[in-house]
């Protein structure tokens, strides 16, 4: 009878993640942790409703809502179903409402402190493992408040097998609940992510597209007027010298935006090869240290050597200049940027960008890599954009973190080396 009790929980708590798989592209209701937090308490009120009652204590997978609320929806969806599991288990009341209370306030600790430590969790089998792992935390609380209640009770228990099924049945029925509703759970917000990045893909194409067929048409006559106007300033000495060197100069900066734009709507890579990232990086660094030096940052780096990749030098550079450019604008005198490169066979390559800086607001990270979007006093947003572009292209991944008054770190990613590749570089250099 426990079992099919506790099966009839499973289907009860797996109903509120696929309500939430329904509306999750609702922005109003999808991201609320109050409605998160609103179908985990039913859901958990239900279970303690439908327990299966014996030995003096209510059976049921109340729990299993409360860690789902806490690491999917957060502190206030957790709040709201350890409210309704305190309040559903005062209506029932019973000789252990005091060990009810007590089971579900440190029932709900463990998923509260583990909750900061979920959310930095990339891969999607690390954080269903974690919950999983979370979700035991409630059978041993459960247990010791059995232990706890038949030591404290005069309950005569004829049937000790009976009850260690029961202990079994209840823990496994539990985990497995767990697991598949972190699955579901997932589920829904790899959707939602890849939904994120068909958009972005659309808007990126739709836009690169228009911005190549712009700028190649504009090119063309502005080529031909920078040509007359070199041949008028090498001409001209007199009055008008200043003005064509001033337009020539506006010129170019002009040509550089429209470069821009070409490199945002297909990043070419010309030549391919084998480049030293750490040599690359270094080079970088002496490149744009002059302008750090003028603006008092001290630039620091840690690159690890025999790093390589298999890629267009340039374009790549181009991408490093542009990060470390925008972070060293962004600290202020005295301030520190770092430069890491860091390679595991396991992890693939990293490269960190860190600044001392003003940092950014969660909404303006989250606008990083729009095309015309910068935090810039001056600036069209192209160079962030192009180096995001060059670098999805070479099969990597940038990611921006920044706190206010921190500062802002770039992730810049890269996946390990196959080992079928490793083996033809190893056969190249040999």
């Amino acid at each position: 009878m426990l079992t099919e009790k506790l099966l009839l929980h499973v289907l009860i708590i797996l109903a509120p993640v696929l309500i939430y798989y329904v509306v999750s592209e609702n922005r109003r209701f999808g991201q609320s942790p109050y409605f998160i937090g609103v179908l985990q308490g039913i859901s958990a009120g239900l279970c303690l409703l439908f327990a299966f009652y014996d030995y003096g204590l209510y059976w049921d997978l109340r729990y299993i809502p409360l860690v789902l609320a806490i690491l999917y929806g957060g502190p206030k969806a957790g709040l709201i179903v350890l409210a309704a599991i305190l309040g559903t288990r005062t209506y029932l009341g019973g000789d252990a409402l005091a060990f009810g209370y007590i089971s579900g306030l440190v029932a709900a600790s463990v998923p509260f402190l583990l909750l900061r430590r979920f959310n930095r969790i990339e891969t999607k089998k690390r954080r269903i493992r974690l919950a999983v792992l979370v979700g035991l935390w409630p059978n041993l609380v459960m247990l010791a408040i059995l232990i706890a209640y038949l030591v404290t009770q005069p309950i005569n228990i004829n049937d000790g097998t009976n009850l260690l099924l029961y202990i079994l049945s209840f823990g496994l029925i539990q985990v497995v609940g767990v697991g598949f509703a972190s699955m579901l759970h997932e589920a829904v917000l790899e959707r939602e992510l890849m939904k994120q990045e068909i958009r972005r893909a659309e808007k990126l194409n739709t836009l690169g597209e228009l911005a190549a067929s712009i700028a190649h048409e504009v090119r063309n006559p502005l080529t031909v007027v920078k040509g007359f106007l070199q041949l008028m300033h090498k001409e001209d000495k007199g009055k008008n010298f200043q003005y064509t060197g001033l337009i020539l100069s506006e010129l170019a900066r002009a040509e550089s935006i429209i470069n821009d734009y070409l490199s945002f709507a297909k990043p070419e890579f010309k030549k391919i090869e084998k480049v030293d990232l750490g040599e690359l990086l270094h080079d970088v660094k002496m490149l744009l240290n002059p302008l750090a030096i003028k603006d008092g940052i001290h630039l620091e780096s840690y690159l690890e050597k025999n790093v390589f990749m298999e890629t267009d030098k340039n374009q790549f550079k181009q991408a490093l200049v542009n990060i470390l450019k925008n972070a060293i604008e962004a600290t202020p005198q005295d301030g520190r940027v770092y430069i890491k490169l860091l390679s595991n066979q396991n992890t693939g390559i990293q490269i960190v960008i860190k600044d001392t800086g003003k940092g950014m607001t969660r909404e303006q990270v989250s606008r990083i890599g729009t095309l015309f979007y910068t935090t810039k006093d001056k600036g069209t947003g192209l160079g962030t954009t192009v180096s995001m572009r060059i670098i999805d292209t070479m099969n990597g991944k940038v990611e921006y973190s920044s706190e206010l008054g921190k500062g802002t770190e770039v992730k810049i990613s890269f996946p390990p080396v196959r080992q079928e590749q490793r083996e033809r570089e190893t056969t190249v250099v040999g």
